[in-house]
């Protein structure tokens, strides 16, 4: 039983829960990676990038996973296997972005956005499950975004990546309430990561706009508040989602787009 009235120190919220994070070694993944370690997990950093990833690991007392989510060969690796099945919280954000008209969109990229945005994590949470069910504690936060609840022209693998993962996600809380497991989304709009920085030129060619115009005019349009969000704002969220405060959230979707959704 949880003592809502106990005070509960952010240092030792999350004391003995081990943390598998994909995309962990920078923008929002590596904001998280730090805010769950903060908070007393022991965090597995999981990131492709493996200097960037040791270094995440290193600088947070945590162990370091490299490993390509697109290769099927890494996805049932022994050390992927080993890591899930301690997990207690399971943090579902690597992913990738590809601007195109759907007429042009290459139907490999179309299928590689998919392959890593929603069959990974199906591939991660369906591992990490039965560990999660036997401790009977699990908590599995799925980074999705604004463009999980809405959608936006040129961005059509993305778009389809996070509205499944939205669905993967409700499937989860439902079979995993009862196991004392939550699974929920977190939406951010645009946040400052090199994922949308990288975005600005595409955003111009596709819109026929100079690129110093793009968040004006393009990405912050929809958004009641004019600014890029932090990582560390969606950090401190999943990191919410993740505490035994959370316990009766589940199969929830977190908006945190400057009122974009609220449209």
């Amino acid at each position: 039983m949880i003592d809502l009235h106990a005070p509960t120190t952010d240092a030792a919220a999350l004391s003995g829960r081990r943390a598998v994070v994909t995309g962990g070694a920078s923008g929002i993944g590596l904001a998280v990676v730090r805010a769950l370690a903060a908070r007393g997990a022991h965090v597995v950093v999981a990131d492709r990038d493996r200097d960037a990833c040791e270094a995440a690991a290193a600088e947070v007392g945590g162990t370091a996973w490299t490993v390509d989510l697109l290769d099927p060969a890494s996805v049932a690796d022994d050390r992927l296997a080993e890591a899930l099945a301690e997990a207690d919280i399971l943090v579902n954000n690597a992913g990738i972005q590809h601007v195109s008209p759907i007429e042009d969109f290459d139907p490999a990229q179309f299928r590689q956005i998919m392959a890593l945005m929603l069959e990974a994590p199906f591939l991660l949470v369906r591992a990490a499950l039965p560990g999660m069910y036997a401790r009977g504690f699990g908590r599995i936060v799925n980074v999705s975004s604004v463009h999980g609840l809405r959608a936006s022209p040129f961005k059509a693998a993305y778009v389809a990546a996070k509205h499944g993962l939205e669905g993967l996600s409700k499937v989860t809380a439902l079979e995993g309430g009862s196991h004392g497991v939550t699974s929920n989304c977190v939406n951010p709009g645009y946040v400052r990561t090199p994922l949308v920085e990288k975005q600005l030129t595409d955003q111009a060619r596709v819109h026929g706009i100079p690129e110093a115009d793009v968040l004006a005019k393009i990405m912050l349009t929809e958004s009641a508040i004019k600014r890029l969000i932090e990582p560390e704002e969606v950090a401190s969220l999943v990191a919410w989602l993740a505490s035994d405060e959370a316990a009766m959230v589940t199969g929830a979707s977190y908006t945190m787009d400057g009122g974009w959704s609220a449209r």
